[in-house]
């Protein structure tokens, strides 16, 4: 354990640091034994002076939540190298965050100003740093401003399309150190919620660190031979190479996340080891995070429920599913030391279908365009069997829309669509045109092709694939031919996004608990992720350069009113946009819905504390533990 800390504090001259001002209000802070030897042997300076002047102090009672112990290692599992930025999803540290309630909070930022969602001023806390021990300040958001994102040869695209309101940018500002200033013509309402995302924005940077890798600031000598020694064509390719706060695989980057990557290159176990630095502590002077270490190995998909099973993971709920759940209650009654949570899931749907509006397949967009065809693919589905095969009945069958935890929920958006019935599913193609059928019962497209539907999955989720069989005997009755296409995830968006594919499978929409405060812009053209209409996202994304511009009355509708939401003055106007919008999704069925409110098994260490057994495991709003703040877990006894 000493070499991993000799690791993270080789990257930078931490004894070279000034001493922050000691933090003389209560609680008295502990040392980490963590740190303790780097401490003592003048590596590293006190806790006293690495936590902000004013740190997040974390009210764990009023949670409920008991006092940790700091120590341990936690062992966990993701499926694909690129899945250690789960780190960041998990650590969940952001400017602002959501609370476990999914109210807004300060996290990162001391506090905030919002005047008319016109102007926002972020308070920095004083004396933050980042895990190297540099300065945390409004010269991060400066660097990020002025010289990565308005700089072509960096962001030729410009800045982020959450920051442009209308088309227009912000104006920015930086008064002090601590103080930085976000001011449109027109509200923006979404800004803030997009601070607290699961894939951040990241309007900061740490500047100290990428200086030395930018033309403006960097010795030219020196940084063209950092260029020839990185093997990349220009200094931006080197600074976009190093510059990965999300990805989170460069271990020499700084952080503000609760634990820091210490290993280096691709690996099949990557250790991430806690953030001397961190912002937040508790009542009793603990810094947080708790846990010493973090584990993340990499395993193929197929082995995380048998891993788990026996053991592998103290904390592990990404690579499992409903139909894992067997096999990890046997294991916990064959004396595995742990148990199996069962945590309500967030997304619209489990397993929803994108008919592709943009595929490129002229015949195919033409017949997918006609509301009767989607209506009478939904019709043809018969969910309860699926419910019953799939998920013992716990699931809830329905089309895609919002969860009862949401306010805009309505019940009859869920039903919309979603009854079996094949008689209607039949009529509905009938009536779109398409009777001709060949020798088996399929149907025929206008120009004389069988009614071939092919679906292309990322083959991550057994079910999807056992929903997808039992979906292809349903349709089959109503001559149309199912043809399951498993492709690699990135393939298969990459498919989606050109017009290739012909439509694809997927969770439904990330946010299916909205609440009045959230923008309703994935329900409008607006993002080519919405993958029943890649290019018409494209179209919005890239200000028309790229793309089409959606050419259906009701999607126009759509987009009418998410720039309504945009503009509008009052809560009640957006929460009856909301309502509008989620009517339109009901009745031109985008996506097909299967089912949703499926249990989300979460599997946690006998001995880890502090992990709630009711939980919400949902991407956005919430980074999975994120909002239930993986910072505050820990090991009875210290002792991973």
């Amino acid at each position: 354990m000493f070499e991993i800390r000799k690791t993270v504090l080789s990257l930078a001259v931490l004894s070279c640091i000034a001493p922050l001002a000691a933090w003389s209000s209560s609680p008295e802070m502990q040392e980490s034994k963590f740190w303790k030897d780097e401490v003592d042997a003048g590596n590293l300076p006190p806790v006293t002076d690495r936590i902000p002047d004013a740190p997040l102090v974390v009210d764990l009672e009023a949670k409920g939540r008991d006092f940790g112990v700091p120590g341990g290692t936690l062992n966990t599992m993701v499926t694909r190298s690129k899945d250690i930025r789960q780190m960041v999803v998990y650590g969940y540290a952001r400017l602002v965050g959501y609370d476990e309630n999914y109210v807004l909070q300060p996290d990162i930022l001391q506090s905030y100003e919002n005047d008319d969602n016109r102007k926002f001023t972020l308070k920095l806390r004083p004396g933050h740093r980042w895990s190297d021990g540099s300065e945390f300040t409004s010269e991060d958001f400066r660097y990020w401003w002025e010289d990565v994102a308005n700089n072509p040869e960096l962001s030729p695209a410009g800045p982020p399309e959450f920051l442009r309101v209308e088309g227009e940018l912000p104006q920015v500002s930086f008064p002090d150190a601590q103080t930085v200033i976000y001011e449109w013509a027109a509200p923006n309402p979404n800004f803030l919620q997009s601070l607290a995302q699961a894939r951040p924005p990241f309007i900061y940077r740490p500047a100290e660190f990428l200086k030395t890798f930018h033309a403006k600031y960097a010795d030219e000598s020196a940084l063209a031979e950092e260029v020839s020694y990185h093997r990349v064509k220009s200094w931006a390719a080197l600074h976009n190479k190093l510059d990965n706060m999300y990805k989170f695989d460069n271990h020499e980057l700084p952080t503000l996340q609760p634990w820091i990557n210490s290993t280096s290159g691709k690996k099949i176990r990557h250790l991430f080891v806690r953030n001397p630095y961190y912002h937040r502590v508790d009542a009793q002077g603990v810094q947080l995070p708790y846990i010493d270490v973090v584990e993340m190995e990499i395993v193929s998909p197929g082995l995380v429920a048998a891993k788990t099973n026996a053991g592998e993971s103290e904390l592990q709920a990404r690579g499992l599913g409903f139909r894992d759940i067997p096999i990890l209650r046997k294991g916990e009654k064959d004396g595995g030391n742990y148990r199996t949570h069962l945590w309500s899931t967030g997304v619209a749907s489990q397993i929803a279908i994108y008919p592709n509006l943009n595929v490129s397949d002229d015949a195919w967009r033409d017949i997918l365009r006609d509301v009767r065809v989607r209506r009478a693919l939904s019709l043809a589905i018969n969910r309860a069997s699926i419910n019953k095969a799939l998920y013992f009945k716990l699931a809830k069958p329905g089309a895609v829309s919002v969860l009862p935890a949401s306010p805009f929920f309505d019940e009859a958006n869920r039903e919309a669509w979603a009854a079996f019935d094949p008689d209607m599913a039949n009529k509905l193609l009938d009536e779109a045109g398409l009777t001709e059928r060949d020798s088996y019962g399929i149907r025929k497209l206008p120009d004389g092709r069988i009614m071939e539907f092919v679906i292309e999955t990322a083959g991550e989720r057994q079910e999807v694939e056992n929903a997808l069989q039992i979906i292809t005997d349903d349709w089959k009755d109503v001559g149309v031919k199912l043809i399951m296409r498993p492709l690699d995830r990135d393939i298969l968006r990459n498919r989606v996004f050109s017009g290739g594919a012909m439509a694809s499978v997927w969770f439904g929409w990330d946010n299916g608990i909205p609440q009045s405060y959230t923008s309703p812009d994935y329900l409008a053209p607006r993002h080519q992720e919405f993958l029943a209409w890649p290019k018409w996202g494209q179209h919005y994304q890239t200000g028309g350069d790229v793309g089409e511009e959606p050419d259906m009355e009701a999607a126009q509708e759509l987009m009418v009113l998410a720039l309504a939401w945009d503009r509008a003055e009052t809560e009640e106007q957006r929460d009856e946009i909301w309502r509008k919008m989620l009517k339109i999704h009901a009745d031109q069925v985008y996506a097909i819905g299967i089912l949703n409110e499926a249990p989300q098994p979460v599997v946690v260490s006998n001995d880890l504390r502090n992990v709630p057994e009711k939980g919400m495991w949902a991407w956005d709003p919430g980074a999975h533990f994120g909002v239930h703040r993986m910072d505050e877990f820990f090991f009875e006894g210290g002792n991973g």
